[in-house]
């Protein structure tokens, strides 16, 4: 289970839905009950998909790879800003530009302008540039800074995406479904939790709830980028481990393999008994076969012997004739 508990969940009103009218059908696995028009969400089940999610963006996280999260509502975007820069992952809390993910190659162009545009200041170019091409030239910064600032380090498309409120970031759920990128969300009453890979059924409106759960999930990356640092820094004990886990589960199928050889020695002389049970079946009525063939043929050796008394009877018939 998580690390969070049941009464932590309780008091950042995590189970709070919506209006039981701006229900979505696919969310009734998740709701516990219904009360005063809104729906209750079942804060256990939150847990276990809370603890699925926390798992799988560890090993993401282990594995280097990068995770882009994707917060643009009001009470989301200064939490996700804030929490999500200490672990050193890309995100979008400004405008999601269509296309960001698709289109990755024009993204990474408009990145390039603004790392151009630094190499300005810091070559010496820039003090060639007369007063309206600088004017010009800072606004365009600016611009690409608060769309592309938070994702400038990515230079790949990520291994996964994080969206609060998967009805506003639709656009973002849309283009990660498309190019088959694993999807975590916080997934409301009025969502469709079948379109995420881990949805976390939870309430995506107040502040309490959407800091509780990004700090959980924050903790797992870092938990995994932590044992990234471990296996770069002592490989030899790592071999080590892994060689003992080897060595465990070959000793395990060594016990498997002699348990499964007692019954398979008998079964063998079972087989072999049965042939022979079969082969005294076959052999009777091949015998009998035999016997009904001689049967049928004993009639037809008797065909001499009626042209025989033929003969006979004409010889006899001769020797009267003769005598007269």
């Amino acid at each position: 289970m998580s690390k969070l508990s049941f009464k932590e969940l309780l008091d950042a009103g995590v189970h709070f839905g919506h209006l039981k009218r701006k229900w979505n059908p696919a969310m009734a696995p998740y709701i516990f009950e219904e009360k005063k028009g809104i729906h209750i969400i079942d804060l256990n089940k939150t847990l276990v998909h809370l603890e699925q999610a926390n798992a799988a963006m560890k090993q993401i996280a282990k594995s280097g790879k990068k995770i882009l999260f994707v917060a643009t509502k009001k009470q989301a975007k200064d939490i996700v800003a804030e929490r999500i820069k200490n672990v050193n992952m890309p995100f979008v809390t400004e405008r999601w530009s269509g296309g960001m993910l698709t289109n990755f190659q024009t993204t990474r162009k408009s990145i390039r302008k603004m790392t151009s545009i630094d190499k300005m200041k810091s070559d010496g170019t820039w003090d060639t540039l007369n007063k309206r091409e600088k004017l010009f030239k800072t606004r365009q910064r600016e611009k690409l800074e608060k769309t592309f600032g938070s994702i400038a380090d990515m230079t790949r498309q990520p291994a996964a995406i994080f969206i609060v409120d998967i009805l506003k970031e639709h656009i973002a759920l849309a283009e990660a479904r498309r190019l088959n990128i694993p999807t975590f969300a916080l997934v409301d009453t009025n969502s469709n939790p079948k379109l995420v890979d881990f949805p976390i059924p939870a309430n995506d409106d107040a502040s309490k709830s959407i800091t509780i759960i990004i700090d959980e999930i924050c903790k797992s990356i870092q938990e995994g980028l932590e044992e990234r640092k471990n296996l770069k820094a002592n490989p030899e004990a790592t071999e080590a481990k892994t060689a003992e886990t080897a060595e465990k589960a070959t000793a395990k199928a060594e016990v498997k393999e002699e348990k499964v050889e007692a019954p398979a020695k008998e079964e063998p002389a079972k087989e072999k008994a049965a042939p022979k049970a079969k082969a005294t079946k076959k052999e009777a009525p091949a015998k009998e076969a035999k016997e009904e063939k001689v049967a049928t043929k004993k009639p037809a050796a008797k065909k001499p012997a009626a042209k025989k008394t033929v003969a006979k009877k004409t010889v006899a018939k001769k020797a009267v004739k003769e005598e007269k």
